[in-house]
């Protein structure tokens, strides 16, 4: 199998489907502005650690993956619509098993520091994430990578254990961006990327200024680019309102509405993967309880959520993370309903009538998450449920609450592909990694995960992704109210093209690919 960044038809033009779909939502998407070049680019951001470095195998903010693809690039991107596209690889091959994968690069791509780009730097990038130490969120994924070498001048070969057809989409992602061979600080920001890093104070700001030997043709317009950590979604609207930043993300959607009534500030809404989710950890009472957990799941209504919490943003969800903006997304699922009177059955049959448990929450997985609680809290009184919405520290809420507790909410992306979704967060490996928020561990599952890497046949594939949805559908914990729109907003002084939609502000490359009009 040869790859110059395509993807199998049917991925495609779900892909396309969502992009037309945004289109419909924001007619100012894909506009016909020409990129311009010049102007100091400030973009609020809602979801940062004070402990944010560059470095790729250490975190997972927002502010943080961001930051990656401001100084650095990947092998590989995602294009708007969902396509795979070369980045610094220009093409990649894979063995009729999908078990090796052979990588051309590009050639004449230099570092911030004039290095000269090459096979050695993916190599050792590569093993920064599988050494023994190594806490980088990307290992679990590139476990069964067997060896990488470099097999040529601007070649690297990677062999794994056992076949993977979605093995490029890993590639994608913020962690793998390229860092240079010998690395030793990986917070000197030194990449191949569209702007240099300036200045950096976790938690607060970064500043970076424009690489003017960008290999990139038609990206990196802004002369310099600053991220400003603002935690409260009322302070972003505010700044963005009063010229101190140009855009910010997790738009509050209880008062989009007026937002778009703003002369000045346009609204960037995209359906995407994202899901909103109230997870219950299955290695934790009461959730150690099938029955308990399907009581929460019934306790919940869905539709009031997306209209109350999403001002109509989103879809209802159904308890598991593969919405239709997937290629192999399952419609076949009887969609849950709220039902409180099922809800008191399953309780009464677990033992825990008159049942009350603490839901820890803050407004980091998403703008909106305490009234979202608040809500929930109202729907599961209905079964006899008492939730005691515990509002806890922003600060460190990954860290401290998200899978340390029975109950919390969490919000999700959504990835490029079904396996590194599913694999990523619904299995044993997962788990081990820390990355499975509901603790999840099911032996058909892991199986199922790893059968689906290595078949190349297209309708078997697609089988296996559906009942993996059945899985976690019928036996997981995750209680998954809502697929969310992406909603930003920006300035109008900002241009752009077509959106990705694989996360928000445009992909999370919105510094690379916006300009000032």
């Amino acid at each position: 199998m040869i790859f110059n960044g395509s993807i199998d038809r049917r991925r495609f033009l779900a892909g396309v489907g969502v992009a037309s779909a945004a289109l419909i939502l924001n007619p100012q998407v894909g506009r016909a502005n020409e990129p311009k070049s010049g102007g100091h680019f400030r973009v609020g951001i809602g979801d940062f650690k004070t402990t944010d470095t560059l470095d790729t195998t250490s975190n997972d903010t927002k502010f943080y993956n961001i930051a990656q693809y401001i100084v650095r690039n990947c092998l590989i991107e995602v294009a708007p619509g969902g396509k795979l596209i070369p980045e610094l690889a220009t093409s990649w091959e894979s063995s009729p098993d999908a078990q090796t994968w052979v990588f051309k690069l590009r050639d004449g791509v230099t570092f911030h520091n004039g290095k000269a780009f090459s096979a050695e730097d993916v190599v050792y990038t590569i093993k920064r994430h599988l050494a023994e130490k190594s806490t980088s969120a990307l290992k679990p994924f590139l476990k069964d990578v067997d060896s990488i070498t470099v097999t040529g001048p601007l070649e690297v070969t990677i062999v794994l254990k056992q076949g993977n057809v979605n093995f490029p989409a890993l590639l994608t992602i913020p962690a793998a961006a390229i860092v240079a061979d010998g690395t030793v600080d990986p917070m000197d920001g030194n990449g191949t990327g569209p702007y240099k890093l300036e200045h950096w104070q976790s938690g607060v700001s970064a500043k970076f200024t424009k690489n003017q030997s960008y290999w990139k043709e038609g990206r990196g317009h802004f002369d310099s680019v600053e991220l400003i950590a603002i935690a409260d979604p009322s302070a972003r609207t505010s700044a963005l309102i009063g010229g101190q930043i140009d855009a910010y993300n997790q738009v509050n959607l209880k008062t989009v509405e007026l937002l778009k009534r703003n002369d000045s500030i346009e609204i960037l809404s995209l359906p995407s993967k994202a899901h909103y989710v109230f997870p219950m950890m299955q290695t934790m009472a009461p959730f150690n309880n099938p029955d308990a957990a399907k009581a929460m799941q019934y306790a919940i209504n869905r539709e009031d959520m997306v209209k109350r919490i999403l001002n109509g943003y989103g879809t209802v969800g159904n308890d598991q993370p593969i919405s239709s903006a997937y290629g192999y997304f399952n419609p076949d699922l009887p969609q849950r309903e709220y039902d409180p009177d099922k809800a008191k059955s399953l309780l009464k049959k677990a033992g825990l009538a008159n049942f009350a448990i603490d839901l820890e929450v803050s407004e980091v997985p998403f703008s909106g998450a305490v009234d979202a609680a608040v809500l929930y809290k109202q729907h599961a009184a209905e079964a006899g449920i008492d939730i005691n919405v515990k509002r806890v520290p922003d600060d460190g809420y990954w860290d401290r609450v998200w899978t340390k507790v029975p109950l919390c909410a969490s919000r999700w992306s959504g990835r490029p592909t079904e396996d590194l979704t599913i694999g990523g967060a619904y299995t044993t490996s997962a788990a081990e990694a820390g990355w499975n928020e509901t603790g999840m561990k099911d032996e058909q599952l892991d199986q199922l995960v790893v059968a689906a890497r290595k078949e190349v046949d297209e309708d078997k594939r697609r089988q296996m992704y559906f009942d993996m949805q059945e899985i976690i559908y019928s036996r997981g914990t995750s209680n998954i109210f809502a697929f969310a729109n992406f909603v930003d907003a920006t300035s109008k002084k900002i241009g752009h093209g077509d959106l990705g939609n694989n996360w928000d502000l445009d992909g999370f490359r919105a510094a690379e690919r916006w300009w000032f009009v």
